[in-house]
């Protein structure tokens, strides 16, 4: 992230909202998350009497030039009326400030992954993916970010696409600015060269992730980690529709969404008997070597939520969290996080999250960051204080490898959340020895194992 938007975050962070504030009609509950250019909250429409989520475009970046972007997603969204397709309740002006809203989901398909999907409910979800992208593709229009935060689940597992805020129509020629989410993104979309075949790679990706439990890193190779994996669990059909999907060359993907979708109707069926039949002859899915799923699956009940360990490993699966420089599981390396992050800004050196108040990067010794404001800003996740006299405000999060704000190297050893008798021999970092074959923060193998 560049300087100058860097600069233009922190300014705008000052006007986020609070729960029970009223903004219009509307009263704010929570926020829900904070993206780059618009957070969105959780709040409740005292007229109508029904919760919503608000998407707010941050005041500090209200230009005339966002304004119109924000405007464009508004009139995309109006022009696409489809099941699996989020709809928009209103868009307004209170005030100064723009508010759109929509029907408040569930979560996301993103949280919904992080735990075990049957095979039948993974091929629904990809078929609902598929009408939602479809029916865009069949109007003419790019989403350009498609990833499973961007997918909204509803009661009755009902998927529903939203966040169109970068999407194109589609002409002849289309020129655009190499959008996207890191991770998900076309090669030719990072170029600036985006078209309908690109929001087909990105929905390759999403398949992969949520079949095998991969996200492939960039430079993309066939076949990918975890495919093992795939290939034990889903029909060669559907992985074929898989692969044409994540092909490099566009020329070699599917036309379009709706190619797309025609040939997974083809291969669902043929992957459901497959199914069937693994389940009838490994006795409902106790397989030899289904132990790992059951151990990670025993951890993620016991300290999941604790730990935030919403991301898997490329090499193993298992689950990660984003400070871990390690896979706990296979010892895997991860000086940098490739997945998303909860913060608002990232480190360029290891993608970890910023908060837009520190001074410098808390997980690796990056360089610093310019700070505009010497306001700083409260969160409840701060459990600790530098050691250094003098730094202020000097506030540590769990699993911090630096102080953000003087740079100090933080000598506390950490403990897990409401266990803190296992440590490391080698750093002293709290580790589960009854899960964990390598410490995730330092990267040595736990003795004893």
């Amino acid at each position: 992230m560049g300087d100058s938007l860097l600069l233009r975050h922190q300014a705008a962070i000052s006007a986020m909202f609070k729960a029970k504030q009223q903004l219009g009609k509307y009263r704010i509950q929570r926020r829900l998350s904070r993206g780059p250019f618009a957070d969105v909250y959780a709040a409740l429409d005292t007229i109508e009497g029904v919760r919503v989520a608000l998407k707010i475009p941050q005041a500090g970046l209200m230009t005339k030039e966002f304004l119109e972007d924000f405007r464009k997603e508004v009139r995309l969204m109006a022009r696409l009326d489809h099941a699996n397709i989020l709809r928009l309740k209103d868009a307004s002006f209170i005030g100064s400030r723009l508010v759109i809203a929509f029907p408040l989901g569930e979560g996301t398909l993103a949280d919904r992954m992080c735990y075990r999907l049957s095979l039948r409910t993974m091929l629904d979800y990809a078929g609902q993916m598929l009408e939602a992208v479809a029916h865009a593709h069949s109007n003419q229009i790019i989403h350009c970010d498609i990833k499973p935060e961007n997918f909204i689940l509803f009661s009755g597992n009902q998927l529903r696409l939203t966040d169109f805020g970068i999407a194109k129509v589609a002409h002849r020629t289309i020129q655009a600015s190499g959008s996207g989410t890191v991770g998900y993104v076309a090669p030719e979309q990072a170029m600036g060269k985006p078209s309908v075949r690109s929001d087909v790679f990105s929905l390759g990706l999403v398949f992969y992730r949520m079949f095998s439990g991969h996200l492939p890193e960039w430079p993309y190779t066939w076949p990918p980690p975890g495919f093992a994996k795939l290939r034990e669990r889903v029909h060669p059909d559907l992985i074929g529709v898989i692969h044409r999907a994540m092909q490099i060359d566009p020329r070699k993907r599917f036309k379009s969404a709706v190619q797309m979708q025609a040939a997974l109707k083809r291969a669902k069926p043929r992957a459901l008997r497959r199914g069937a039949r693994l389940r009838k002859r490994t006795g409902g899915g106790n397989a030899k070597g289904d132990w790992k799923t059951i151990r990670r699956r025993q951890f993620q009940k016991e300290y999941g939520a604790a730990l935030q360990t919403r991301f898997s490993c490329p090499r193993c699966g298992g689950p990660v969290s984003e400070p871990m420089r390690a896979c706990p599981w296979c010892g895997a390396p991860r000086s940098v996080h490739r997945d998303e992050t909860r913060f608002p800004a990232r480190c360029p050196r290891c993608m970890r999250g910023m908060k837009l108040d520190w001074r410098y990067c808390p997980w690796c010794y990056g360089a610093g960051f310019a700070v505009s404001a010497n306001r700083h800003y409260s969160d409840a996740q701060y459990q600790a204080r530098c050691s250094s006299p003098g730094c202020s405000p000097g506030l540590l999060m769990p699993f911090m490898r630096y102080c953000p704000w003087c740079r100090r190297k933080v000598r506390r050893k950490w403990k897990l959340p409401d266990d803190g008798r296992e440590r490391c021999p080698s750093c002293g970092w709290g580790v589960v020895k009854s899960f964990w074959d390598y410490c995730p923060w330092c990267g040595k193998r736990l003795r004893g194992r």
